[in-house]
């Protein structure tokens, strides 16, 4: 079957770069920009971006391009005879599923909410009707099915006629819409009444805020942003790669798709800060900022109608450019590993998801008592916790060791493909930092999210959890460490 190819350069990089921007970049950025003291975090965050997150990200291009496969059989393509790669690809395919198991719910949220915001639910709203309404949303089984059904046949449907005239051009103008509203929306903000504070938190760094939030943990903080918010290691990324033509260098395509992802982060940052300085609302208060604090914002602020909307708008826009391209990366699963049609695998894919989307639906509701990580906890706790603690660095961490080891792909033959075309060359004497120094720092992103994230139930759990952790670690390192077999 001959390989689809995207239809200019302009379209790959909206395309991955729509990948890369999603809820990480518009929800999760700006509240833990206000949580670890603002400019400071984000001068981090841009360092580890650079020194950690690009290099990850050309590791996955060049496996993409270098087999033109999706991650389902690209290690069996470049893999030595003999060795165990091809065992890591189930890191992917299990990744790109699970994460479509909730965001299909919180891409439902988002379109429900631009909804809401376009017939003017929020206008005059008190604060106690805004949280209201988002709980009675999640203990309303119909609307939660609905919205997330609805995002599901949108997105498989845009997959259904293929890259270049389905996914790139509906990229291509969703993509242009979304920089033109978070632009709009952005100077708005910046003439806000009151901003003013909130755009020198932005803009100057203060570190002495470090010091009252713990260095440690702003310092890890931005780490993780900067790992997490290029939806690097289950094969998302690889697709696209697979799908590149053989003019451009990997490395200067990589870093515009960094860049452009973020600019819209900071962008995000710049249209949610401001606006909580002005009306008084801390920017740091977690999950329920875009949910709960922002249409509370939009409540009190005149025309807060449109603005509402607009900025609904724009989120949906993010999350749906991600769900598309993960629907690709699963129909190219089944291409690959079946010879399937396009069509067939839509068809079969889109009913698989929406089927596996249904426990996060009821998580919130007809199954709200289950909470399989602890008091409070829910299913999209879980399924979350999975991808973004283990599957994405554990994902990540194959790539690195795949490109860089004599048993693996090899640094030449990664070197010889990244290099190919014009642009940016990756620098040759990365080969120590890329294969030593990079799997180093992933490794330590991953235990310590496990010790976070269980240190508060106890020893024996925290012992328990950690335990899980070294296995699954172990189960990469074991991929990696297989020879070549000796002719």
């Amino acid at each position: 079957m001959k390989r689809e190819k995207f239809g200019s350069r302009l379209g790959f990089i909206l395309v991955s770069a729509g990948c890369a921007i999603g809820i990480g970049n518009v929800w999760k950025f700006p509240y833990m920009c206000g949580e670890f003291g603002g400019a400071a975090f984000i001068l981090i965050y841009l360092l580890f971006l650079v020194i950690l997150g690009i290099p990850v990200l050309v590791c996955e291009f060049a496996v993409g391009r270098g087999s033109r496969h999706s991650v389902a059989a690209s290690f069996e393509a470049l893999e030595p005879e003999g060795t165990r790669w091809h065992m890591t690809k189930w890191i992917g395919v299990i990744g790109s599923y699970l994460l479509m198991m909730f965001y299909t719910t919180v891409g439902g949220w988002m379109m429900y909410y631009c909804c809401r915001s376009i017939r003017g639910e929020f206008a005059g709203a008190t604060t106690d009707e805004v949280k209201a309404g988002f709980s009675n949303m999640l203990g309303n089984v119909p609307v939660m099915t609905f919205w997330t059904v609805l995002i599901c046949i949108i997105g498989f449907a845009v997959c259904l006629f293929g890259i270049q005239k389905g996914i790139e051009r509906v990229s291509k103008i969703m993509m242009s819409a979304l920089l033109i509203i978070m632009v709009v929306l952005a100077i708005h903000s910046f003439f806000m009444e009151g901003a003013g504070e909130g755009i020198r938190f932005y803009l100057i760094p203060d570190f002495g805020k470090m010091v009252d939030q713990g260095i440690g943990n702003v310092i890890f903080g931005a780490l993780s942003q900067a790992f997490f918010t290029l939806s690097i290691g289950i094969g998302a990324m690889l697709i696209f790669g697979s799908y590149m033509d053989k003019e451009r260098s990997l490395t200067g395509e990589a870093v515009s798709i960094t860049a452009l992802d973020t600019f819209v982060a900071l962008m995000a940052g710049f249209i949610i800060i401001p606006a909580c300085f002005s009306f008084g609302i801390e920017p740091g208060s977690g999950p329920s900022l875009v949910f709960i604090t922002i249409p509370n914002i939009f409540a009190q602020m005149a025309g807060g109608q449109l603005w509402s909307a607009l900025f609904f708008l724009f989120l949906t826009f993010a999350a749906f450019s991600t769900i598309v391209a993960v629907f690709e990366n699963i129909i190219s699963f089944d291409m690959d590993l079946f010879n399937w049609s396009r069509n067939k695998s839509v068809l079969v894919s889109a009913v698989l998801i929406i089927l596996l989307s249904m426990p996060c639906v009821l998580g919130f509701n007809i199954l709200a008592g289950c909470e399989p990580l602890g008091s409070g906890t829910n299913i999209m706790d879980l399924e979350d916790f999975i991808v973004s603690n283990n599957l994405l660095p554990l994902g990540s961490l194959g790539y690195v060791l795949f490109c860089t080891r004599k048993n693996g792909w090899g640094w030449d033959n990664f070197l010889a493909e990244v290099n190919t075309g014009k642009g940016f060359h990756f620098p040759k004497g990365l080969k120590n930092y890329v294969g030593y120094g990079i799997p180093l720092i992933i490794i330590i992103i991953y235990l310590k999210g496990y010790y976070d994230k269980f240190i508060s139930q106890g020893t024996t759990v925290l012992m328990v959890w950690m335990a899980i952790a070294i296995l699954l670690l172990g189960f990469v390192l074991y991929c990696s460490g297989s020879k070549k077999k000796q002719s």
